[in-house]
């Protein structure tokens, strides 16, 4: 496809330069689900007069649809974006980026999607978007799913969609909840995936932060033993990534343990694990529910995390090696790349040139 791309441009460079920016127009309204002319045009640079032009002919094109409420794209569109979007990742040099992350962490699958999450709200739902996308392909209508807490999970459960209910489908929190926002929390998450896609769902009505005592104390109930048992040999596990501090501070965890935490360099959290650059994991806290050894049952893990800030935290948690599909946005994977590249000039690895495979 590359070298088809190179080709289209010198021979009709006009061509992929409007065929690029009428999918940018798509996908901004898309993630939008309904926005107005002018919020349009500042988010995408352009002028009114020239969006105005171009929405015109997508509405003549019955891609997109106007009302009072703003634009929004119909079902054509929709399936012209998802149609276009490995395209568009060629075009962009983002299957390109997404084949270096892939093969560096050894992963079955990396996807890329435009933007910076933590820029933009919208690429958070995309985000989210995508990995129900890989979610529903991945589960063939069938298993237990543990999903974990946090906005990036919640956006895939408000944006997931199926063909047919789920029936074969039961859903699962990853851990208990802490007392925040309930919004986002593993119980929630669970739920409302479960309504959208006509799954069943079962609850962990249990504190996520316990103390050893109170964690030994728990486990000797039935009906918890019960529930953490079903969760530990889940068959997908979909999970977010959050940075260390931000999350040791969400967690309430003492001022002692944090500055620990610092001192031994803890970058990424997950499931209530914290790691280091190396991928090594410095600290766990007392959680019921699943535990990182548990992974290594499950058929596909997928992590689900974007923005630049993330990039850090995204490759410690990469790096420990129990993720096998991993969803990302651009700001992230350019962060990872620069990592990636500093590692292998590091270790004198001779980088290929871009466009070639890697040997």
């Amino acid at each position: 496809m590359r070298e088809w791309i190179e080709l289209q441009q010198r021979l009709v460079p006009d061509l992929l330069e409007v065929m690029a920016k009428r999918y940018a127009i798509l996908s901004r309204v898309m993630k939008s689900e309904s926005v107005g002319r002018r919020a349009l045009a500042a988010a995408l640079s352009m002028t009114e007069r020239t969006l105005r032009a171009e929405t015109d002919f997508l509405k003549a094109q019955g891609l997109i649809e106007a009302n009072a409420a703003g634009m929004r794209v119909t079902d054509a569109g929709r399936r012209l974006v998802d149609s276009l979007a490995p395209f568009m990742s060629e075009l962009a040099g983002l299957t390109e980026l997404e084949r270096l992350i892939r093969e560096h962490f050894r992963l079955r699958e990396v996807i890329v999607v435009p933007g910076d999450a933590d820029a933009e709200r919208e690429t958070k739902r995309e985000l989210g978007r995508v990995a129900g996308r890989v979610l529903i392909r991945l589960l063939q209508g069938r298993g237990v799913v543990a999903v974990t807490g946090g906005t990036t999970l919640l956006a895939l459960a408000e944006t997931i969609t199926v063909d047919q209910p789920l029936r074969d489908v039961l859903f699962v929190p990853a851990r208990g909840g802490f007392g925040e926002n309930m919004d986002y929390q593993a119980n929630t998450i669970a739920s409302t995936l479960a309504k959208r896609t006509g799954a069943s769902y079962r609850l962990l009505h249990v504190p996520d932060h316990l103390s050893e005592d109170a964690y030994q104390s728990l486990m000797l109930e039935p009906n918890v033993r019960e529930m953490v048992e079903l969760i530990r040999k889940s068959r997908i596990v979909v999970h977010g990534i959050g940075d260390a501090m931000v999350m040791a501070r969400r967690r309430r965890v003492d001022e002692g343990t944090i500055a620990s935490m610092h001192e031994r360099g803890a970058v990424a959290e997950a499931f209530g694990y914290y790691f280091d650059r190396n991928g090594t994991v410095i600290h766990r806290m007392s959680t019921v529910g699943l535990r990182l050894e548990d992974l290594e049952a499950a058929e596909h893990v997928i992590a689900v995390a974007g923005g630049g800030s993330k990039g850090d935290a995204i490759a410690a948690v990469l790096r420990y090696g129990q993720d096998d599909v991993l969803v990302t946005d651009e700001a992230a994977a350019r962060r990872l790349e620069a990592l990636i590249k500093r590692e292998r000039q590091a270790d004198g690895e001779q980088q290929p040139v871009r466009g070639e495979p890697a040997e």
